[in-house]
């Protein structure tokens, strides 16, 4: 099988670069992470939605901007009395408001590099117009897996493995920030977080915090979510969460009335099909049984219609929502 090349490098508006100078560029592009240059990866690891190759966008952008960054504090213990505080502060968030009856919020979380406008374009197109869709930005940090090199990134991340540290602060953080989010919605509107990419995991690690009713740091997790979709990503803290969820009933009941869609591409070669697989089959076995995992033969680290359209059926029948736009 010949894996679809990454036609979105090669049309105009595909995946945004990071701002640099030529020398900077320069510079960087000497840098390797493995087989990859820094600006490489970066590219790599970041994605446009209006790329007309892969999705083509319809229709006109409607969408809310939120001028006003919103920071995360986030306290640590350190070593005897001492504490280290340190603040998130996130970029601006885009709305796209429903275009019909509002039945469902959604927060959709960009990759790695990315921004919420870019997504906000594709998800003002798809056929949903029950939804109203909320778009952030993540905050602006050095990411390891970069050498360092600052960019958005809803949390750190070093290396994708089963043995790699995990950035739980960072991850609290993010995920505390999307439940704000949500926070202030109707108390008649169903409640959900999608993502791409990073913003999979991170949508996939609020599933987690949701099921075992609290964040990393022990803070309870209060939102009641009601579907959570991941594309192209994977399940940070994985090795544990078994064991977390079957020592609480309560844990365990929330995580089987909890419905998940995971969708991955077989020819994936920054976030690898097996990651997909692999979160999926723990996701599982920790008591998520509303979960689908669905591959995509010829795919890379994209998304097309065809996995859209999956998406926004899985949406209309998990969330009961009223008939689709034309």
């Amino acid at each position: 099988m010949v894996c679809a090349q990454r036609r979105s490098r090669q049309q105009k508006g595909g995946s945004k670069s990071f701002p640099q100078s030529k020398q900077e560029r320069k510079r960087k592009g000497r840098k390797k992470v493995g087989k990859l240059s820094l600006a490489s990866l970066a590219h790599k690891l970041s994605f446009s939605s209006s790329s007309s190759s892969v999705f083509s966008i319809s229709g006109v952008f409607s969408a809310v901007c939120s001028k006003e960054k919103m920071s995360y504090s986030h306290q640590t213990v350190g070593s005897g009395s001492r504490a280290a505080r340190r603040t998130f502060e996130f970029g601006r968030t885009h709305v796209v408001r429903p275009k019909g009856k509002h039945q469902a919020t959604i927060v959709w979380l960009h990759g790695l590099g990315d921004n919420g406008s870019s997504w906000s374009q594709l998800l003002e197109s798809l056929p949903l117009p029950n939804i109203k869709w909320i778009c952030p930005t993540a905050p602006t940090r050095p990411v390891a897996i970069l050498g360092g090199f600052p960019c958005t990134a809803w949390f750190d991340v070093g290396e994708l493995s089963d043995d790699g540290p995990e950035d739980w602060e960072g991850l609290d953080a993010s995920a505390a920030h999307i439940a704000n989010l949500l926070s202030t919605e109707p108390v008649d509107v169903k409640v959900g977080i999608g993502g791409f990419s990073m913003g999979a995991a991170v949508a996939l690690y609020s599933a987690t915090c949701c099921a075992l009713g609290r964040y990393g740091n022990g803070i309870p997790y209060y939102v009641n979510l009601r579907a959570v979709v991941g594309l192209s990503g994977w399940l940070p803290g994985s090795r544990n969460l078994r064991n977390k969820i079957e020592g609480s009933h309560e844990a365990a009941r929330r995580a089987a009335s909890l419905p998940i869609l995971l969708t991955h591409g077989l020819c994936d070669d920054v976030v690898p099909y097996k990651y997909g697989e692999k979160s999926a089959n723990c996701l599982s076995i920790s008591g998520f049984r509303h979960l689908t995992f669905k591959s995509f033969e010829g795919l890379g680290h994209y998304t097309v219609p065809k996995e859209m359209d999956e998406v926004c059926n899985w949406l209309t029948a998990r969330l009961g929502l009223e008939g689709s736009r034309a």
